[in-house]
């Protein structure tokens, strides 16, 4: 649940060429939606607290058998994060994986103060790790 900066390719280097204008037909679309095939769902402030309830439970569980000594920090950074997602609730979007697995993560999308940089929120607890 804490906030960690990913680099996802979504601005070219300096070293890169320009290719010239972009074509009048060109989609433009959000690096990590597209990569990851996410599909956009729906929440209403009372839906989310149902599905937190569930999803931070299942999260505990895991972290009280696989590692314990995580289990009151998460419980901490979570109820902060959660109390900042719901002041901002209208400013989210919510993203779920292809599989659209209920009890799965969602991932938050909202924008940086400048309204154009997209910032997901995922929390870490509930992520798997792959190499």
């Amino acid at each position: 649940s804490g906030n960690q900066d990913f680099d996802i390719g979504a601005n070219p280097s300096a070293e890169e060429e320009d290719d010239g204008p972009i074509p009048e037909d060109a989609q433009v679309v959000n690096n990590v939606v597209y990569s990851f095939r996410l599909q956009e769902t729906q929440f209403d402030k009372a839906s989310y607290k149902v599905y937190m309830k569930s999803y931070m439970k299942s999260i505990r569980k895991y972290l009280q058998e696989n590692n314990p000594e995580r289990v009151p920090d998460f419980e901490k950074e979570a109820v902060v994060l959660f109390k900042k997602i719901l002041a901002n609730f209208k400013d989210y979007e919510f993203y779920v994986g292809e599989s659209m697995d209920p009890d799965g993560a969602v991932l938050l999308l909202n924008y940086r103060e400048d309204g154009v940089t997209p910032y997901f929120t995922i929390f870490k607890d509930g992520l798997k790790e792959e190499k």
